[in-house]
């Protein structure tokens, strides 16, 4: 390994934490060989500094933070790279998706405008049906 692909790779970390699959495509970008490239993600795994599963607990938590959805977490961790088994253990470490839309429609009224807002947000369809019903229910009674 170049020292100059693992200081580039360092670089790429320096503001935000990336999983091992970004650092590579980072290194393949700047024409960093396959060896270097290997190596230099290996050592960073080695001593802790990528930690796909880090990542991808930080990046499930804030994304839940953002009221996104299920699925839009899941895209966005799939996006990184990240294999399913990770994904999933990310989205069982944050709030239930019932109680993150539910928050979502005691702020914004239950109506179809907030159904969509949940929809676009990457809710599942049975959670944004079941909690508009919830909020119906609450505006009624």
């Amino acid at each position: 390994m170049t020292e100059d692909a693992f200081e580039c790779a360092l670089r790429a970390l320096r503001y935000r934490d990336r999983t091992g699959l970004e650092i590579e495509e980072h290194l393949r970008a700047r024409g960093f060989s396959d060896e270097d490239r290997s190596q230099a993600v290996e050592t960073l795994r080695r001593t802790g500094v990528v930690d796909d599963e880090r990542f991808a607990r930080a990046r499930a938590s804030t994304l839940a933070e953002r009221r996104a959805g299920n699925a839009l977490i899941r895209a966005k961790l799939a996006e990184a790279g990240l294999a399913r088994e990770i994904v999933d253990d990310a989205l069982d470490a944050v709030e239930p998706e019932p109680t993150r839309a539910r928050r979502i429609v005691a702020s914004r009224g239950a109506s179809p405008k907030t159904a969509r807002y949940l929809y676009g947000k990457g809710f599942s369809e049975g959670v944004v049906r079941s909690v508009i019903a919830e909020g119906d229910d609450d505006e009624l009674g």
